[in-house]
This record gives structure tokens, sequence and C-alpha cells, in this order.
């Protein structure tokens, strides 16, 4: 089961995913910057990666610590998503033997949205790059708060 505390931040880099069922976002983080910058988005089916493709992003960047963003409702009530979310989690911690972080992903999703638009309003359907924004805002979140 992935953790849900942070630990001290080493330095290295963090790799943050924003789940979804038919996009996951993908952003890496540098501890010692503070910084996070989108990789790309995968396509999933049901919220299941191809997981070939996560373990070479692993072996390529060499993080020391996951964060899955974890969509929790405005009352800090769980849904089907955040139970969806935690077993991507407990799947991407297993494979990968790296700590694992659900971080509260609560607005990122709507932010990193008005981010790509420009505009502030919301768009009808939300684009798939989207996702790897979200996934930067989960990691910076995580960088600012978490972290140290």
């Amino acid at each position: 089961m992935p953790a849900r505390q942070p630990h001290r931040a080493q330095p290295g880099y963090v790799i943050a995913f924003d789940f979804g069922l038919r996009h996951i976002g993908v952003a890496v983080g540098q501890t010692v910057t503070g910084t996070a910058s989108a990789l790309l988005t995968l396509p999933a089916r049901n919220g299941t990666p191809n997981w070939p493709q996560v373990a070479e992003l692993l072996e390529a960047w060499q993080p020391h610590t996951l964060l899955v963003g974890l969509p929790l409702n405005m009352d800090d009530s769980e849904s089907e998503m955040s139970a969806a979310a935690r077993r991507f989690a407990a799947a991407l911690a297993r494979r990968s033997g790296l700590p694992t972080l659900l971080i509260d992903e609560r607005l990122t999703s709507y932010a990193a949205e008005r981010q790509e638009d420009g505009t502030g309003r919301r768009r009808g359907r939300r684009d798939p790059a989207s996702h790897a924004l979200a996934a930067v805002l989960i990691a910076e979140s995580w960088l600012r708060e978490g972290a140290g």
C-alpha cells in the first residue's frame, strides 16, 4: 500500500502521475531546484497504462520517489476515482519498488485546464495534454509543501 505521508526529500528526481481512466499525465520534478516539467501523457485503458512504457520512464529518470494525485471531493470524501487512483498507486509501488505517495490533487486538473487554455474558462472536453500539466502541479505541490 502506498505511503500517505511525505518523507524528507533527498536530492534527485521525483515523477508525478495525474491518474485518469483514459490518460495518465506524467511530470518530473527536481528536489534541488523545486521545479517540475511535463513529460508526456500516457494512454490508459480503464486506468491501466502500458507498464513497459512506465518502466522505461523510471529507468530513464531514476526517480527516488513517485507521486500519484489522489482525487478527493471538496469535503475530503473519496470517490470511485479515488479508489482507482489508489489501485494505480499500489500497482506502481509494487512494480517499481519505489516509495509511492498519494498527493491531494484537488483543483489541479481544473488549474491545468485554465493554465493551458489561457482564458480562465473551463472548456468542454479535457485535452489529454492537460493531464501532464496537472502532474506538474502535483509535483510542484509536493516539492513546495511536502518534500521538506
